[in-house]
């Protein structure tokens, strides 16, 4: 049965992506269901995972569609939140705050296109996601890894939809960033900031990105400071050991929370 169920979700998520339609199926285990949704918006590939919760985490992916971060919250033993899994995103363009210039050579320059993403995101996609929910959400948190996890910090500056956000190995290397979030304010004081890094990030000769560490302990010591729970977790490794289950690390964190919201 999971071999037919795992076919038909691949056939209708073929037939997405041609025909920009929207596809539905229900997973069951044992007397869990969950539904799950896919769409298209502006070439992003969206997935609703519907818990029924009533805790919704919004993920940015460069690849993939939640169901390895849910499956590594399990392991955690972590009650699964409803998911919205983004990708196809533009990685320079869409998550980067700034124009910035490439940090690696052949590679493309930071854009600054993260405004431009950020009202997609709050104007087409969070609606219809939230449309096919059971239950209206009563928590909102936003996640990512990498400069998916510097757009989820920067995107508490620019809007307020948000109860929590979880910065991976969040890129906080990233020129001008850290003295921006020290000088502006956020929109609304979350429940909760989670940030965590691979205790081996910094440990590189790009002289940018070796002030990764530096900047996240400053960031949490910074959202500390102005009374803003935050949580700082360093984990072993370098930036792309386990970064499923980091996510759900860090997802797991500020659900923590949802109870006090």
């Amino acid at each position: 049965m999971g071999k037919k169920i795992n076919a038909i979700k691949y056939d209708m998520y073929a037939l997405k992506l041609r025909f920009n339609v929207i596809c539905g199926i229900i997973l069951q285990k044992g007397a869990l269901k969950m539904k799950i949704n896919i769409f298209t918006v502006d070439g992003k590939t969206v997935t609703v995972h519907d818990n029924n919760s009533g805790r919704l985490v919004l993920l940015n992916n460069y690849d993939g569609d939640g169901s390895a971060e849910l499956a590594a919250l399990e392991k955690l033993g972590c009650p699964s939140p409803d998911l919205i899994a983004v990708s196809g995103v533009n990685w320079e363009h869409d998550l980067s705050p700034f124009k910035a210039p490439a940090i690696r050579k052949n590679e493309p320059d930071f854009t600054g296109g993260a405004e431009e993403f950020l009202s997609l995101l709050i104007n087409e996609i969070l609606p219809q996601a939230e449309d096919m929910l059971s239950r209206k959400p009563v928590f909102k948190a936003i996640a990512g890894y990498s400069l998916a996890g510097l757009f989820a910090l920067w995107s508490l500056y620019r809007c307020d939809n948000f109860d929590g956000a979880a910065s991976i190995s969040g890129s906080l290397w990233f020129e001008g960033f850290r003295a921006f979030a020290e000088r502006e304010n956020l929109m609304r004081e979350p429940a909760v900031i989670y940030l965590s890094l691979g205790d081996k990030e910094a440990k590189t000769r790009h002289p940018l990105m070796r002030t990764v560490q530096e900047n996240t302990e400053a960031l949490a010591a910074h959202y500390n400071e102005i009374g803003v729970k935050t949580v700082f977790e360093m984990n072993e490794g370098n930036h792309f050991k386990e970064p499923e289950l980091r996510t759900a690390k860090g997802i797991a964190a500020v659900l923590s929370t949802a109870g006090n919201v």
